[in-house]
């Protein structure tokens, strides 16, 4: 062990930068090591499927910096494969081992790959980091070539506004009849649709990939409906997984992510804090169960909130309860969302009354406000938020005392 106190971050993302920043604003003074996968510093993800792709921001321009010196550790391009949480050990490549007196588990996810993907070809790419995304752009740079997007979520779809955007022709392969159709209602779901159509996108939706075949200048696709499409390019966006290989044998519960406490504090294991995409808990303003949520600002927000709970102990720690949002432009449409709506099967319009149809759904469960969805409709959105954050009080104005363990 070291003579002060070691805190180790694996993941050097968002979240884990969150928390380490956290740390030492609470007044921690011993040593913080950041482990990460990642080349370097964390980069601004939602812009990657909008402003570098057009050429607009460079890689400089995504990189996000600390608010102020740390006093960190980084180790880049160093991720960690095993953990020991009995003797509080993690394994590094190359046989190096760290010990930890607390941990913060914020190691992301990673791109999910189609079981029948050409995966490696150069001419398909899946879309997860900076990388990734320079490489689309250095391969439609001057070319006005057919473009498959595999992908009729969040991601996938921003993708192809852009690309519409930028000129080229694109094809969207996706299995959901509608766009997004897991998080919009029937409504929304259409509409968004047939503003993609409208833009010249090209649409297979309700299908999947059935085959691939590379040719000297196109990858050919056939679906499961029985076109079959050549594209110059293939761009696979259909979600991600947790990165948690490398907790198989640490006796966490890794049923979706790591499944912590409502405190961030993983479930099973001692000084140990979870954060950001890889992390499953209850959020208790809407429930008991576990859920994870994928969006930048609870990757910073729950950053903060695993270092506070680290040091507070498990005993003092105060539950972690935000109102989850999200946002995403296509086409010059705003589309906003609050709360967790994943967990309300019951959709209703919150603006009937408007014009052209309602710009609002909410999402319910057991007739309890669960989410919601708005297009162009930034005030009902903040109205319906404020109802959330009104339903219970969060204690996020307490801050516990750094415990004498982690004092250094």
């Amino acid at each position: 062990m070291t003579e002060l106190p070691r805190i180790v971050i694996a993941g050097a993302g968002l979240a884990g930068m969150c928390a380490a920043e956290r740390l030492r604003e609470l007044g921690f003074d011993g040593e913080i090591v950041i482990l990460g996968a990642e080349p370097g510093l964390p980069t601004y993800r939602p812009a990657l499927t909008k402003q570098f792709l057009s050429g607009e921001f460079s890689e400089r321009d995504l990189v996000i910096a600390p608010a102020h010196q740390l006093d960190v550790v980084w180790r880049f391009n160093t991720p960690a494969y095993r953990l020991d949480p009995l003797r509080r050990l993690v394994f590094l490549p190359g046989g190096e081992v760290l010990d930890y007196d607390g941990l913060v588990i914020a190691s992301g996810v990673e791109a999910r790959r189609l079981p029948t993907g050409i995966h490696g070809h150069p001419r398909v790419t899946v879309l997860r980091t900076i990388t990734d995304a320079a490489r689309v752009r250095t391969a439609l740079t001057n070319s006005r070539e057919q473009v498959v997007v595999i992908g009729s979520g969040f991601i996938g779809c921003e993708l192809t506004a852009s690309l519409r955007a930028m000129g080229h022709q694109v094809t969207l392969v996706g299995r959901s009849p509608r766009l997004m159709g897991e998080l919009l209602d029937g409504e929304l779901g259409t509409r968004l649709t047939e503003l993609h159509r409208r833009k010249g996108v090209q649409l297979q939706l309700g299908t999947k990939v059935a085959g691939w075949a590379p040719r000297p200048s196109a990858v050919e696709l056939r679906l499961s409906n029985g076109r079959v499409l050549s594209a110059s390019h293939v761009v696979v966006a259909v979600g991600s997984v947790p990165a948690v290989s490398w907790l198989r044998d640490s006796g966490a519960d890794l049923a979706d992510g790591v499944v912590c406490e409502p405190s961030c504090h993983v479930a099973g294991l001692t000084d140990v804090v979870a954060a950001g995409d890889v992390a499953s808990w209850p959020n208790l303003r809407f429930g008991p169960r576990a859920h994870r949520v994928e969006h930048w600002t609870n990757a910073m927000e729950m950053g903060r909130a695993a270092a506070e709970s680290l040091l507070s102990g498990r005993e003092g720690a105060l539950p972690y309860t935000p109102v989850p949002r999200f946002w995403s432009e296509q086409f010059g449409l705003q589309i906003q969302a609050a709360g967790m709506p994943a967990l309300g099967p019951v959709r209703r319009a919150m603006d009937q009354g408007t014009p052209g149809g309602h710009t609002v759904s909410g999402f319910f469960l057991d007739n309890r406000l669960t989410g919601v969805v708005g297009f162009d409709n930034t005030p009902a959105v903040l109205r319906h938020t404020a109802e959330l954050r009104g339903r219970v009080a969060t204690g996020a104005d307490r801050v516990q005392p750094v415990p004498e363990s982690l004092r250094a």
